[in-house]
């Protein structure tokens, strides 16, 4: 959900394919991404490497002059899987361990076009601020409809009752880098009166880092 109010988002953390075979559209918008982050003085944490959209996205940031912190499960640093990481790297246990790292170090989070991983991490993402885990925002970068389908079946799934409509609103989307953004500084979350009795006390933290609410890979 939009307000008329913004704030200035430090890091965003910014997920998305990583195979080298890409249309050339999408790795255009993933260097724009990238661009756009280093002009509005925002700084990157993503998932190590250098192919595909994440290479693109951490190159095109790190030459504009943002920090980039690329987190990388230790498997991962051996051979040439995902090639050199972009600035800072941070070497992680376990894929898991990934994705809660990425999260403490962001933000707001983005997806790029991506697969299996790509949807993974987003929707484990938005299940957390569901649970009321965070209210960070969450946006699709839906670069030439990629997301349309998605968005459809979220949709769906509130038309349905599988999905509540104030839990859809975790997700927003938009289909340039700079309208994204926009939309990720002025966001406002909407409380799930269901949602709101979970309590989340300090003595519970240790928990609710260690919450996996999806499939592991």
């Amino acid at each position: 959900m939009a307000g008329s109010s913004s704030h200035h988002i430090r890091n965003i953390c910014v997920f998305g394919g990583s195979s080298p075979e890409k249309e050339k559209e999408f790795l255009e918008s993933a260097n724009h991404l990238g661009q756009v982050l280093a002009e509005r003085k925002i700084h990157l944490v993503y998932g190590g490497g250098s192919l595909g959209l994440m290479g693109g996205v951490a190159i095109a940031a790190f030459l504009g002059g943002s920090q980039v912190l690329g987190v990388v499960p230790e498997t991962l640093t051996k051979g040439d899987i995902i090639g050199k990481t972009i600035g800072e790297e941070l070497q992680v246990s376990t894929m898991y361990d990934r994705l809660n790292a990425m999260f403490n170090h962001a933000g707001a989070f983005i997806a790029l076009p991506g697969g299996l991983g790509t949807l993974e991490e987003i929707f484990h993402i938005s299940s957390w601020a569901q649970l009321h885990i965070h209210h960070k925002p969450i946006g699709l970068l839906n670069v030439n409809g990629f997301y349309d389908n998605l968005l459809s079946f979220l949709d769906q799934a509130v038309e349905q009752e599988f999905l509540t409509s104030s839990a859809r609103q975790i997700i927003i989307s938009a289909a340039t880098a700079e309208q994204l953004i926009d939309q990720l500084q002025s966001f406002i979350p909407v409380i799930d009166p269901s949602m709101s009795r979970i309590n989340w006390s300090p003595k519970e933290s240790r928990k609710k880092l260690r919450l996996d609410l999806s499939l592991r890979l």
